[in-house]
């Protein structure tokens, strides 16, 4: 268990990601000397309920490692960042935001899996970027997404843990869903959930476009 400075957000970071951020709030300001003394690591989580600005928020228990790429100071009390999402951890023990918030974290690795098959999942994926283009004769965001999916991919040929997190990336999931991949005990578990995602998330577009 350690002690990390944390940053939550509105918004999953998963790992491997990359995570821009501008720093203004005078607690996060506060925060950049700790983040340079952690190795330039802090913990990301997403708020479940209230606000980024202030404090007084519901905070997940499961974040990402956010590892500081590039740091720029624009002003008095002012930074930009440029992150990205390392690994995974769980929040043991919240500490005082005091003056920035804190938590005792630990790691939080998968749990080893077999192999997982990726078939059903890519031909989801296939569906909804379909049912997309179908829609975006109407919608340009519509239009946008099935561009995006239209691009090759191949999961399983590296390492399956990184593998299920680029896949959850590669969709228009909301944070609730990646918060539910981010929290997935397994790889398996985690590609599963993904694939429930698209299962609803082709169910509203169906429902949308049948309107």
């Amino acid at each position: 268990m350690r002690e990390m400075p944390m940053f939550p957000l509105g918004s999953v970071l998963l790992p491997g990601e990359e995570l821009p951020l501008k720093i203004f709030e005078p607690r996060y300001a506060a925060m950049i000397s700790a983040v340079d003394a952690n190795g330039g690591q802090f913990g990301v989580v997403l708020i479940e309920r209230g606000s980024e600005v202030g404090g007084g928020d519901d905070r997940a228990m499961v974040g990402t490692v956010a590892q500081v790429d590039r740091i720029a100071q624009l002003g008095p009390g002012r930074f930009s960042l440029t992150c990205h999402g390392v690994s995974r951890i769980r929040v043991d023990d919240w500490l005082p935001d005091d003056p920035y918030p804190r938590a005792q974290v630990v790691d939080f690795p998968d749990e080893p899996v077999p192999d997982v098959d990726w078939a059903e999942l890519l031909a989801k994926r296939a569906q909804l970027q379909l049912l997309c283009g179908q829609g975006g004769r109407q919608d340009p965001q519509l239009r946008w997404i099935a561009s995006q999916l239209g691009m090759p991919v191949a999961y399983g040929d590296g390492d399956p843990v990184a593998d299920s997190y680029r896949a959850a990336s590669d969709l228009p999931l909301g944070p609730a869903d990646r918060q539910s991949v981010l929290q997935a005990l397994d790889t398996a578990q985690r590609v599963e959930g993904i694939e429930t995602a698209l299962d609803d998330l082709i169910a509203a577009l169906r429902f949308r476009l049948e309107g």
